[in-house]
């Protein structure tokens, strides 16, 4: 937030109150079927807009009972990225308002990243949350009771332009009583109230960090508080620094933060492309410069593989949480241990391979799984058998890079047979399967490949400038980072398409920590990445020009956005 803008008088600012109304509650997995805009200058309404959106997919019967809104309407209705540009157009330079904000946001932000882009509004205002301050005993605080209670009269609730002009009515209202009431006439004031923060001058914050906070962007990257003496005190990573670090002044802040803000003088900052490189950046930066008041970095211990036991004469499943290189294939990683036991078992009701433990193995005669055909005896050591097994095998690998349509079909014929039945139960639960496994082999199956074995380039879809990373057999090579002086990203590609890569040596612990960080990451935000696998491109240069073919080039490939103020040599 500029300083300007911060000491702008609500009476002056212009307020866009947005809602909208979707095929679902879920952004991850639903679609805006409408949106309305309402702006709101010297406190009154000046302008309307709304548009139906055609979501690309059927609006569930319970959805259009509860809005009026039916696939036939928007069957003609423009795609969303047809109307961004509106929508930008008609948000900036003020400040995005709505009642529970972050759902409309949650839905519009996943709306843009389908686009490959961002949506991260400069200011932020929630009715929701001002109502819960100010009327902190009223029995409901949803949009309708919440009108009532301010004698405003909603009309087409349900709909997108009716409860965007509530909204707008409410805020107008809730404005003027702060004002009255609080003495709260500046824009800087208002969002310090809604969010619990503090002013500055109430926290007698340091001129300089005062200062700092102001030039903070709304960007990815790390920031550093530093003492009297110009030590770094803290190191941190944030999605939006302005975002992160404007908690740092609430008055819910924990003893750590506010002696943090006590001891700090002043606040740097490094803008990184992606939240990744953040991550990662924060995470060497504090080893490297050991701040005082950073706690140990949240351990990425508990995420699981499956490991597939190639060490072993009949190679068969495995769930790990420690990734070597040991001969094994490992694919993941997996949230919980449950979800990718889940997966396995799965996988061995599907596909005849080895389940016995080496005691049983051993033994060389067949158990009852061979009775059943889930297995193929290899125990036998019958040529055929082992055969048939390594042939499974391959469905197995298949499966987990991602081209799962044989096993997704048995798992739908099974429901079909149980629906025919009327075993309702057991088709709904075969149903869940089918979900569950599809959301997490379509996550897991990024690398289309063992990930000790991964050899790819990935792009990090991102509107400050895309991020490029490799991965190559259990090592992390990022373009343009932060510690990267010898330039490895480009070492590595050059190697691997002369033939001079060297693979006598093993992945470090550093290297498979910050593995898991990236995989972690990139799982989660599946929908931002693109993967290229180097061995599909005899050079560097064909590479690249997949990527120029991508409307990426290499000029931006070695654009790197970087800080030209703060320069602190870390």
């Amino acid at each position: 937030m500029d300083i300007k803008l911060s000491q702008q008088q609500i009476y002056n600012t212009c307020f866009t109150v947005v809602d909208v109304e979707t095929t679902g509650l879920s952004a991850r997995n639903e679609r805006v079927i409408e949106i309305a805009l309402v702006k709101v200058e010297n406190l009154k309404i000046v302008e309307k807009f709304s548009t139906l959106i055609n979501p690309q997919r059927p609006i569930p019967s319970f959805i259009s009972m509860f809005t009026g809104i039916t696939n036939s309407d928007v069957r003609d209705a423009p795609l969303f990225h047809q109307i961004f540009p509106v929508i930008l157009e008609k948000t900036e330079n003020s400040v995005l308002c709505g009642h529970n904000l972050q759902f409309d946001l949650s839905f519009l932000r996943n709306e843009v990243q389908l686009l490959g882009d961002d949506f991260n509004p400069t200011h932020t205002l929630c009715t929701l949350k001002l109502a819960r301050k100010l009327f902190p005993h009223l029995k409901s605080r949803s949009l309708g009771p919440l009108a009532h209670h301010l004698n405003i009269k909603a009309k087409n609730s349900h709909r997108a332009l009716g409860d965007a002009e509530t909204t707008a009515k409410v805020l107008i209202k809730l404005i003027k009583h702060l004002q009255e009431n609080e003495d709260i006439n500046t824009l800087d004031e208002l969002l310090a109230y809604q969010s619990g923060m503090k002013t500055f001058q109430s926290l007698k914050i340091k001129k300089e960090l005062q200062n700092d906070f102001y030039n903070l962007p709304n960007a990815p990257g790390i920031y550093y508080f530093l003492n009297n003496k110009d030590e770094i005190i803290y190191i941190g990573k944030a999605k939006s620094l302005r975002e992160r670090v404007k908690s740092y002044f609430s008055a819910n802040a924990d003893s750590r933060v506010k002696k943090i803000i006590r001891q700090a003088k002043r606040l740097h900052h490094v803008i990184t492309n992606s939240e990744l490189t953040a991550l990662l950046a924060e995470a060497e930066s504090i080893k490297v410069k050991n701040p005082k008041h950073n706690k140990m970095l949240k351990g990425y211990g508990n995420k699981y593989f499956i490991k597939v036991l190639r060490n072993k004469s009949a190679p068969h499943l495995d769930i790990t949480n420690k990734f070597d290189f040991d001969g094994c294939d490992y694919f993941g990683l997996y949230h919980s241990k449950r979800d990718a036991q889940k997966i396995v078992e799965f996988i061995n009701k599907t596909f005849a391979i080895r389940e016995c433990d080496d005691r049983e193995y051993l033994k060389s005669r067949p158990c009852f799984l061979f009775d059943i055909q889930r297995c193929t005896a290899p125990c036998l050591g019958i040529e055929s058998n082992v055969t048939r097994h390594n042939e499974e095998l391959e469905e197995v690998y298949r499966f987990l890079n991602g081209e799962n349509q044989n096993a997704m079909n048995r798992l739908l014929n099974k429901m079909k047979f149980y629906s025919a039945q009327q075993m309702y139960e057991k088709a709904a639960e075969t149903k869940n399967l089918i979900n569950f496994l599809m959301e997490e082999i379509h996550k897991s199956s990024l690398l289309s490949e063992p990930i000790n074995k991964a050899k790819v380039l990935i792009e990090i879809l991102s509107p400050l400038g895309n991020d490029y990373l490799v991965l190559f057999e259990g090592k992390v090579f990022i373009k343009g980072y932060l510690y990267d002086n010898k330039n490895k990203f480009e070492e590595i590609l050059n190697d691997f398409y002369s033939d001079t890569i060297h693979t006598d040596y093993l992945p470090s612990e550093e290297d498979l920590e910050k593995l898991k960080i990236v995989l972690q990451w990139l799982i989660k935000n599946r929908n931002r990445v693109k993967v290229y696998c180097l061995k599909d491109y005899k050079t560097k240069e064909e590479l690249f020009n997949k990527l120029n073919n991508s409307d990426y080039t290499e000029d931006v490939i070695d654009n790197k956005i970087k800080d030209p103020i703060y320069d602190f040599n870390i």
